[in-house]
């Protein structure tokens, strides 16, 4: 996810640039529309389990808890963006 997120901004760029004659031979690596849109599904969907994970790596003491919590959580916004 962390490397999606900075492409995304360069979309347009990045289809400008392989549409230039100059690079005509680079047109296999062309991202679609799909493509973009999937990443931005990963970038969105994957949103809350980054911000817990990041959570839990500086915690020493997880508990089940947190992991029933975290659960809860990344469901309920699966569901929204649902």
């Amino acid at each position: 996810m962390e490397l999606l997120e900075p492409t995304h901004p360069l979309q347009e760029f990045t289809w400008e640039w392989l549409n230039n004659a100059t690079y005509s031979d680079c047109r296999s690596l062309f991202t679609t529309h799909d493509t973009w849109t999937i990443a931005k599904y990963v970038i969105e969907g994957f949103r809350p389990f980054r911000c817990w994970t990041l959570w839990m790596s500086k915690t020493h003491t997880v508990t089940l808890h947190d992991v029933i919590t975290l659960c809860n959580d990344i469901f309920r916004y699966m569901d929204a963006v649902m």
